[in-house]
C-alpha cells in the first residue's frame, strides 16, 4: 500500500474464599435496559453538582444508530431503541469506582488508580493543526487510513496501530510548522516505534527502519519519553473482558466474542479518523463506543463512569455508529499464520472515506438541525419495556 496512492458490579473481598467470590461472579446479571425515567430523573437530580441546559436537535437522524450486544445471562434480546432529542448536560466530580474483580495477582484498587492515573499522563492537543498552517485534518485521516492498510498488510496487532497513532497526534502537538512531504515519515516512525514496543515486528518491515531510524532520536525526548499509554483498543479491551468475565481466575484471558469486539473496534477505527476524537481520553472514547452496542447500565459497570460523563462523547459518535451501521459490520478477518484466538487483535482496514464522508454529511446536518429548530431539554431514556421493540437482536 503506498499512501500517495490514497492521498463488576458486583464486588468480592479480600477475605473472602475464591471458590464463594467465584459463584458470585458466575451469577451475576448484565442487565441491558435503564430504569424507569422518573427513578433517572431522581437520581441524576440528587447525584448532579451543577445543571445546565443544553439544546440539541437529533431528530430523525438518530434512528438505529444504538446498538446491542449479547452479553452474559441476559434477561432480553430485544434491542433498545434510544431517543436521542433530548438530553440534559450534567457536571459531577468524576469517582470512577473500580469495575475490575479482586485480583490474585495485585491489589485491584492498585491496578485501577494506575491505569486512571495513564489518562490523566497522556494528554491529546485537539487544536495542534493550528499549528501547522500547511495541513488539513484530512490528511491526518489519509495518514492514519495508510498505517490501518500497512497494518493489516503486515499482520500488527490493533494495538499497534493504536500506539501509532497516540505518537503521531502527540508528537504533532510538540512540533511547530510541519510540511505536508513529512507526514508519512513521521506517521511511518510511529508506526515502527509501536511495532518495536508491541515486539509484533516482522522481519518485512525492516524496509521501514532506514528512514524510521533518522527520525527516532527526535520522537521520545517530544514525547518526554511517555511511550506506554492505555490506548482505546485497550480500555476496550478491559470493558469487555469484565462484561464477560464467568470464571474469576481467567480475568488474564479473552472471554468475550471475537466478533463483538471486531464491531465495536470498527467503529473506534472510524471515529480515530476525525480529529476531533482527540477531544475525548480514550477511556471515554471506548465507553461510548460500548454504549452504542449495549446499554447505559452495562457502560457504567464495566467503565466506572456515569452516563453524564461520556454524554458528550456518546452525541458526537452518533453520525459515525449511523454510518458504520448503513453498511454493515466486517466479519471476523482469518490470517495466515495467525492463531485463531488472536485473529480479533489483528488490525484490519476497511473503506474509511466513504464512511468517514458519510458521517460527516451526517454532522453537517445535525448542526444545522440544532441551529435551526432545538428541542427542549431532557434525560435520554428508552422505552419502557412494555414499548420495547420486539423484532429481536439488531447488530450492525
Amino acid at each position: 500500500p503506498s499512501l500517495g496512492s490514497d492521498c463488576a458490579e458486583e464486588k468480592g473481598r479480600q477475605g473472602d474464599s475464591g471458590a464463594a467470590y467465584a459463584m458470585r461472579a458466575r451469577k451475576r446479571k448484565a442487565d441491558v435496559f435503564l430504569q424507569d425515567p422518573d427513578e433517572e430523573i431522581a437520581k441524576m437530580e440528587m447525584t448532579r453538582k451543577k445543571q445546565c441546559e443544553k439544546q440539541m436537535s437529533w431528530n430523525n437522524i438518530h434512528e438505529n444508530a444504538h446498538m446491542l450486544i449479547p452479553t452474559p445471562d441476559k434477561d432480553d434480546d430485544d434491542p433498545v431503541s434510544v431517543d436521542y432529542s433530548r438530553f440534559i448536560h450534567l457536571s459531577v466530580v468524576p469517582t470512577r469506582a473500580t469495575p475490575l474483580p479482586a485480583l490474585g495477582w495485585a491489589n485491584r484498587d492498585d491496578v485501577w488508580k494506575n491505569m486512571i492515573k495513564k489518562e490523566e499522563t497522556y494528554v491529546r492537543d485537539k487544536f495542534y493543526m493550528q499549528r501547522h498552517p500547511q495541513l488539513q485534518p484530512k490528511m491526518r485521516a489519509i495518514l492514519l487510513d495508510w498505517l490501518m492498510e500497512v497494518c493489516e498488510a503486515y499482520k500488527l496487532h490493533r494495538e499497534t496501530f493504536y500506539l501509532a497513532q497516540d505518537f503521531f497526534d502527540r508528537f504533532m502537538a510538540t512540533q511547530q510548522d510541519v510540511v505536508k512531504t513529512l507526514l508519512q515519515l513521521i506517521g511511518v516512525t510511529s508506526l515502527f516505534i509501536a511495532a518495536k514496543l508491541e515486539v509484533s515486528i516482522s522481519i518485512a518491515m525492516i524496509f521501514f527502519s532506514w528512514e524510521t531510524e533518522k527520525k527516532n532520536p527526535l520522537f521520545f525526548p517530544a514525547l518526554n519519553w511517555n511511550l506506554n499509554p492505555l490506548t482505546v483498543v485497550s480500555w476496550l479491551n478491559i470493558y469487555l473482558q469484565v462484561a464477560y468475565l464467568n470464571e474469576l481466575y481467567e480475568v488474564m484471558l479473552p472471554q468475550y466474542p471475537q466478533q463483538i469486539f471486531v464491531q465495536i473496534t470498527e467503529l473506534l477505527d472510524l471515529c480515530v479518523l476525525d480529529i476531533g476524537c482527540l477531544e475525548y481520553t480514550y477511556g471515554i472514547l471506548a465507553a461510548s463506543a460500548l454504549y452504542h452496542f449495549s446499554s447505559s447500565e452495562l457502560m457504567q459497570k464495566v467503565s466506572g463512569y456515569e452516563f453524564c460523563e461520556i454524554e458528550e462523547c456518546v452525541k458526537w459518535m452518533v453520525p459515525f455508529a449511523m454510518a458504520l451501521r448503513e453498511v454493515g459490520s466486517s466479519k471476523l478477518k482469518h490470517f495466515s499464520g495467525i492463531a485463531p484466538e488472536d485473529l480479533h487483535n489483528i488490525q484490519t482496514h476497511i473503506n474509511s472515506f466513504d464512511l468517514l464522508d458519510r458521517a460527516q454529511a451526517k454532522q453537517a446536518i445535525l448542526a444545522e438541525q440544532n441551529r435551526t429548530s432545538p428541542f427542549p431539554t431532557g434525560v435520554l431514556t428508552p422505552p419502557q419495556s412494555s414499548k420495547k421493540l420486539s423484532s429481536g437482536l439488531q447488530s450492525i
